[in-house]
């Protein structure tokens, strides 16, 4: 040591590190171990894929290779739809790239508030507030909404946003079977009476596709005295006669309190948002960490959204055609014998189920060779020990896309052994 109580230069790097220190990444160990043995039977990373470029709503090259994307949330095939890339073109020479500062500061353009304008004409609301992703939609909502001494009760399959949503809140939580009445109507009975209370639904939940018997809950939520939360992020555009979600689709409008979405989705670009006719509804600017403390959206994605947004308003021939592509998949996945997350086309998610994570890891694989992207989903993002290849359909799919889709998976799936062999007659 030097008089001043420095270091020298010249000590040895081992001295500046605590011998006593813990390494904070430890626990990670055995998520790396389990990672580096996949990788080690030769398969690729399934959550690192690179798109070299994107030709379509939906085909990409990826490593070299024309590839059938089907594994994006481009629901409605908005990515490329010139009227929005037009608008996005004109805020960026118009507006710059960004806005350098938060909502409640320096950060509302014209376009954040044209965005919202769209909004609460999509959705028929007298309120809504744009978020600068979908993940902070849910969380901002969730933890301001509900505070000390109320309670969150929400399904147990809920999406990571809405759980960190109440992770970052001071209310109590309360979970429920996923999708049922009963187990909600029992939960809910059970608290005290006189607290706030929320219950969080999803339209359509975004691992399996299934749809939330939403009429059903919400009348059970309002018998109780709590206030509803609905995330359409997987229904807005397609779902109900105006693609405003399931909740619409199931009449339920008039008693859902917050209607909580993405951009991400449908819309096809990023952002989130939350709506409603709650006249104390514009509080949430003043209180919520969420929109407060972070940067806004730049002006050239507030213009795609907003230009998005009301293209989807009278988008009915795209929803009945991404109607009808949920309907060719699921049904030539059926036929094959794949084991599906649901029954019907509930969404445009169609999940196939398999054995394990080697299974599911060789067979995304191999469809990624053959020329397919799906996403490969396991644990803690799907419910415990499902291990699953997730298909989101879009609207501009062609029938002769999806009809080399189900070849493909028939190939693979005969391979990897989760379809029996093909029946020579």
């Amino acid at each position: 040591m030097t008089d001043a109580g420095t270091l020298r230069e010249d000590a040895p790097l081992d001295a500046l590190k605590h011998p006593s220190a813990p390494d904070l990444l430890a626990k990670f160990d055995p998520l790396i171990a389990e990672r580096q043995a996949l990788l080690d039977t030769g398969v690729r990373d399934p959550f690192a894929i690179v798109m070299t470029k994107v030709l379509s709503p939906t085909e990409a090259i990826i490593g070299n290779r024309p590839t059938i994307l089907l594994g994006t949330y481009n629901y409605m095939g908005m990515t490329f739809d010139a009227d929005v890339i037009a608008a996005g073109k004109q805020a960026l020479d118009e507006f710059g790239a960004g806005t350098t500062g938060s909502r409640v500061l320096n950060g509302t353009y014209q376009g954040h508030r044209e965005c919202e304008e769209a909004l609460k004409d999509f959705y028929g609301m007298d309120h809504a507030i744009v978020f600068s992703t979908g993940y902070q939609a849910n969380l901002g909502m969730i933890s301001t909404l509900a505070g000390k001494g109320e309670y969150v009760i929400l399904d147990a399959d809920s999406h990571a946003s809405i759980y960190d949503g109440c992770a970052q809140g001071n209310a109590e939580i309360v979970r429920f079977r996923h999708n049922s009445v009963e187990d909600l109507d029992k939960r809910l009975g059970r608290l005290p009476k006189e607290p706030g209370k929320l219950v969080v639904l999803e339209g359509v939940y975004s691992m399996l596709g299934d749809v939330a018997p939403l009429k059903e809950m919400v009348a059970v939520a309002k018998n109780h005295g709590a206030m509803v939360l609905s995330d359409e992020a997987h229904s807005m555009g397609f779902y109900g006669p105006n693609g405003r979600g399931v909740y619409e689709a199931q009449g339920c409008e008039d008693e859902v309190d917050f209607v909580v979405g993405t951009f991400s989705k449908s819309v096809g670009t990023v952002g989130g948002f939350c709506v409603s006719n709650h006249p104390k509804f514009e509080a949430i600017r003043l209180a919520c960490r969420a929109y407060i403390f972070t940067a806004s959206l730049p002006p050239s994605v507030v213009a795609t959204a907003a230009a998005s947004i009301r293209k989807l308003r009278h988008a009915h021939d795209k929803r009945r055609q991404l109607w009808e592509n949920a309907r060719h998949l699921h049904g030539g996945l059926t036929k094959l014998g794949f084991r599906l997350g649901t029954a019907q086309p509930d969404s445009a998610i169609v999940a196939v189920i398999l054995d394990d994570q080697q299974q599911a890891v060789g067979m995304w694989q191999a469809l990624l060779e053959a020329g397919v992207y799906v996403n490969m989903a396991r644990p803690p993002a799907t419910p415990a020990g499902t291990f699953l290849l997730r298909c989101s359909l879009c609207a501009e799919h062609s029938a002769e896309q999806l009809d080399r889709v189900l070849g493909m998976f028939e190939d693979t799936g005969r391979a990897a052994g989760a379809i029996g062999p093909a029946v020579t007659r």
